[in-house]
Order: structure tokens, then C-alpha cells, then sequence
């Protein structure tokens, strides 16, 4: 009696699910008519439900349009402005408390045309600059400024944009323990300069021969348009 008792408990066990079992039914069909009455509605409810879209409908995923360059470089007026003796008087301001230029320097191998003006090859330091409401970006050299080009677009710089941008500084063992002391205690009064603006610049080639520069600058980005041929 023993031995046979596993084989009752199982039995037992697996009874309940035996008698819900429904298997299909062997018997032939014999006609169109007679496999479309069969009945193959479920009595239970389905495992899983998956929500209507009635009420909250998917929305269609928007594309953002591309630029229409030729019409925006069209638009474009030149600045009907320029500076006693070609200096940025603002230039001062932005310099005295940094080591080297906040500017981003930008090297030109070959020339840029805006509207008629030509911007020749050669080293460019880019400055954003407003005017009556209206910005521009300066392109100086040797601190005078050269060209006056309108920007078509200003926006806020992404956040952690430099932090992903930008190479990180290398320290030794002291200026690390210097660093981590000042973040610690706080900055301490001393002769060192401040940390400059810190900027980025991006230089794209556009379709039609317009060519795109977009300057990074504290906390906004400036983009302007150019030529690459002369019209």
C-alpha cells in the first residue's frame, strides 16, 4: 500500500487540471458551412488585456522640419552699424578677469561670403554682440573687429553641453588636494584669475553651398549662415 501512495497523491494533484482540459473534437467536418458554426468564443476571460486606444489615442510622431536655408540666408539684412575705429568696446569686460581670450578662434582656409561682404582666410576670434535688440557675431583680428554678421537664431546651450564637449583639465596630486580643499572650505580670497566664458564653436557644410557656424557662448548658442561661392 505504501509503494502506491506517490502514485495517488499525484493522481490527486493533477485531477483538477485534467477536468478543465477540452481537448478538440476528432469528428470530420464535412462542409464549408459547418466549420463556420462552430463556436471558438472563448468562456474565459483572456491571461492578459491590453488597453483600448479609444480613449487615448497614439500620437503620430512629429518631424521636425529641416531649415530652409536659402530663405533664411535671404532674409538676412547687414548690419547698417560698425564701431569707432573698429574696436569692441565690451572686449575689456569680458577679458580682465581671464588668462586668455573667451572667444573662440576660428581658423579660415578658404574665404566665406555674406551678402557683400567676404570674409578672407585666416585666424578669427567670434564675438556675440547685441545691437538694438538684434545680435551679430563679430569677427575680429588683432582686437579689431572686421566683419558684422547678423545672427539668424539664438537659443539656451543644453545643459551638461560643455561637460560632454569640452576636454577635461588634468591636474597633478597638488592642484587636485588644492582643488578639493577650496570646493571643501570654499573659494578663498586669492591673486587667481577667474575661470573664462566658457564657449565651443560648430562649422557644418549645408546643401546649395551655405555653410552654418554656431558659436557656443556662456549660457546661449548663436548660429549664422554663409556662402562658400561668391554670387
Amino acid at each position: 500500500m505504501n509503494k502506491f501512495l506517490p502514485i495517488l497523491i499525484a493522481l490527486l494533484i493533477t485531477l483538477p487540471v485534467c477536468a478543465d482540459y477540452r481537448p478538440l473534437s476528432d469528428a470530420p467536418i464535412n462542409s464549408t458551412q459547418e466549420f463556420e458554426d462552430i463556436d471558438t468564443t472563448q468562456d474565459e476571460s483572456p491571461e492578459f488585456e491590453y488597453p483600448s486606444n479609444d480613449t487615448n489615442p497614439v500620437e503620430p510622431i512629429t518631424v521636425k522640419p529641416t531649415k530652409n536655408y536659402a530663405k533664411i540666408y535671404s532674409d538676412l539684412e547687414p548690419a547698417n552699424f560698425s564701431y569707432l575705429h573698429n574696436i569692441d568696446p565690451d572686449q575689456y569686460y569680458d577679458m580682465k578677469d581671464a588668462t586668455w581670450s573667451p572667444y573662440p578662434l576660428l581658423r579660415l582656409n578658404s574665404a566665406l561670403y555674406f551678402k557683400k561682404q567676404t570674409i578672407e582666410p585666416g585666424y578669427y576670434l567670434l564675438t556675440p554682440r547685441e545691437h538694438k535688440g538684434k545680435w551679430y557675431l563679430l569677427f575680429k583680428q588683432n582686437g579689431c573687429v572686421s566683419n558684422i554678421i547678423p545672427v539668424y537664431e539664438r537659443d539656451i546651450t543644453p545643459e551638461f553641453f560643455y561637460d560632454d564637449h569640452l576636454p577635461k583639465p588634468k591636474y597633478t596630486f597638488g592642484q587636485k588636494v588644492h582643488m578639493k580643499t577650496l570646493s571643501a572650505f570654499g573659494k578663498m580670497k586669492s591673486s587667481k584669475r577667474r575661470d573664462p566664458i566658457k564657449c565651443y564653436m560648430e562649422i557644418n557644410d549645408l546643401e546649395n553651398y551655405f555653410v552654418s557656424v554656431v558659436v557656443y557662448y556662456g549660457n546661449h548658442k548663436y548660429s549664422t549662415i554663409f556662402r562658400t561661392i561668391k554670387l
